[in-house]
């Protein structure tokens, strides 16, 4: 979640962080206060700042980056999981002849 007075080097650190660990997959979201009771929100990323962020996310080798402020950590995981469900079964039957 951004919003929440991260700085870019911030946010590059973590990501740099993330792939040092193998981690292939990440989203990228807005905070919005759910009640006055929870932290509140810094700042309105921008929807260019979230394609920054999902270019930048690419280039440094995540395979797969949802970023914009409707995001939300499960977003559109079907989606990814059946794509890769098929692409590793057709990497894995390439090389079989019937």
């Amino acid at each position: 979640m951004l919003g929440l007075g991260e700085t870019d080097d911030e946010l590059k650190e973590a990501m740099a962080d993330l792939r040092a660990i193998d981690v292939d997959i990440l989203t990228l979201g807005q905070y919005l206060q759910p009640t006055p009771l929870h932290l509140t929100v810094k700042e309105y990323v921008t929807p260019e700042k979230f394609a920054f962020w999902k270019e930048y996310g690419e280039s440094i080798g995540f395979r797969y980056v949802a970023s914009g402020p409707l995001v939300r950590s499960s977003y559109r995981a079907g989606e990814l999981f059946v794509k890769t469900m098929v692409k590793e079964r057709a990497k894995n039957t390439s090389g079989i002849s019937a």
